[in-house]
């Protein structure tokens, strides 16, 4: 790559206009740095409040673009990110969520050698952006990474950010605990993390759907993995599958199916080389019979939110 990195900064926008202005102008006010913000992308999906009006007050600046649309849901909007980005790397951000001033300056100082995924940590706030923790937060989700574009078209379509993770598994990426995200969590969240097993099913589904994804590509390896290192990571997502299943099981009180699950679980683990410690604290949580994530009254998901 020739130059600085250029990145482009999508905002995934479902009926967060209230919050929006906020998302798009952490995007612009950027510290300067190492890089070039490309553009700045709103996909409006199907929004029926004042989103469109807030988009419109941007309409004059040159590196701002909009994309509005019927509602095609979260993971086609994810997707949609990178498809119709041309950046070099690609900042997804909630648009509920917003980019501390030196994200993209601290970021691009990781993009070096093989490196094809960032994430960082995150300040959670609540609905009017005060503080619901005294320390930062790890990262993962959406607003937390910035991914390198080539890497992540062979990922796609992705239905949640965990598709992205991969790149990290492969070894091609890097962890920075710099708090470079606000993340807000507020009750018009879209995933309900208070009803116990929900939030984990959908966690499970998402990398059960990757493990296959990342089987499939065992015959034709990207880039970024050998074939060995995809069969390794598939083993990866299809355990984090188990443990999400697992979790689901305990929080609805169902400790022998939980139970029927920890073998494959553990064969899993063996598979993927991964650290046995997970195993073992989803095996004591269904020996104690209590789950291990205590659910929130707040709406929150990982993914579109």
């Amino acid at each position: 790559m020739n130059g600085p990195p250029r990145i482009s900064c999508v905002i995934l926008c479902h009926n967060y206009g209230r919050y929006l202005d906020q998302a798009i102008t952490s995007c612009l006010e950027q510290e300067p740095g190492n890089f070039v913000l490309h553009e700045v992308i709103v996909i409006d999906d199907g929004s029926s409040d004042e989103t469109e009006e807030v988009c419109l007050r941007h309409k004059g600046n040159g590196k701002v673009k909009v994309i509005r649309r019927n509602q095609q849901g979260f993971g086609q909007t994810l997707t949609d990110a990178f498809l119709v980005s041309t950046g070099d790397w690609v900042a997804p951000l909630d648009a509920d969520d917003w980019f501390h001033p030196s994200k993209l300056r601290t970021c691009s100082e990781a993009m070096t050698g093989g490196t094809l995924f960032i994430e960082h940590w995150e300040h959670v706030v609540d609905s009017d952006g005060n503080p619901m923790l005294h320390e930062p937060h790890p990262g993962g989700n959406t607003s937390t990474l910035v991914v390198h574009r080539e890497a992540a078209l062979s990922l796609l379509p992705a239905s949640n950010e965990i598709f992205f993770h991969a790149l990290r598994e492969a070894g091609r990426g890097t962890a920075l605990q710099d708090p470079l995200t606000f993340y807000r969590v507020h009750p018009r969240s879209m995933t309900d993390r208070s009803t116990p097993g929900v939030s984990q099913d959908y966690r499970a589904d998402v990398c059960i759907a990757l493990s296959g994804r990342l089987r499939a590509m065992h015959g034709n390896p990207p880039a970024w993995a050998t074939t060995q290192q995809l069969k390794r990571i598939s083993w990866h997502f299809r355990t984090l599958a188990f443990s999400h299943e697992v979790e689901s099981a305990m929080q609805r009180g169902n400790r022998l199916p939980a139970m029927l699950l920890i073998p494959g679980m553990l064969m899993g683990t063996l598979r993927a080389h991964d650290p046995i410690t997970p195993w073992l604290r989803s095996l004591s949580s269904t020996i104690t019979g209590r789950p291990l994530v205590q659910l929130t009254t707040g709406r929150r998901q990982q993914a579109h939110s």
